[in-house]
């Protein structure tokens, strides 16, 4: 016997506010991360380095194996959506719970977020940050406006991470770190 399919049902209208959405999302624990990718033309003591553009980034989640896929999101209001549609590569950086600074420097907006910033090039040419705990070098495969952001999906080209260290996680609008269980 063949299964019934559901009648199709429209989708609903939120019954919600969106501070309550606001206050249910941030209850779901998440590692953060630096992306950082070119900045052509700009200046240095903008809010990039004369090459380069990081922001800090909680919605990095991976997609597929095979082909190896990860994606993020950015806000439509954010100032260095240009750069990051338009680049062809970006690199994903984990940060470990010592790298609050890192975090917290490039959610700032504010001065070059590169100047007091410990990298080293990948192949790409793009910073990997010192002590991340793993970083993911990503070609921009696609790009999808979804509400008021745009979901970037990167096939990683080459991906590294480091022998231990605990990563810095957001949670409830408060950093922390993980605790093993007994």
């Amino acid at each position: 016997m063949r299964p019934k399919h559901p009648p199709t049902i429209e989708p609903l209208s939120p019954d919600f506010e969106a501070t309550h959405f606001r206050q249910a999302l941030s209850r779901f624990a998440t590692g953060v991360t630096v992306i950082t990718t070119f900045a052509p033309d700009a200046q240095k003591g903008d809010t990039a380095s004369s090459s380069f553009v990081g922001i800090t980034a909680s919605s990095f989640n991976s997609v597929s194996l095979t082909p190896p896929l990860v994606l993020w999101s950015l806000g439509h209001r954010a100032s260095s959506l240009p750069l990051f549609h338009a680049g062809t590569h970006y690199v994903v950086n984990v940060l470990a719970v010592d790298q609050l600074d890192l975090c917290q420097r490039f959610s700032s907006g504010q001065g070059d977020r590169f100047a007091q910033t410990d990298y080293s090039l990948g192949q790409a040419g793009l910073p990997i940050l010192k002590g991340a705990l793993a970083w993911f070098e990503c070609h921009n495969r696609s790009r999808y406006d979804e509400g008021d952001h745009v979901i970037f999906v990167g096939e990683v080209e080459r991906c590294g991470l480091s022998d231990g260290g605990q990563p810095l996680v957001y949670q409830n609008s408060q950093f922390s770190t993980l605790q093993k269980l007994p």
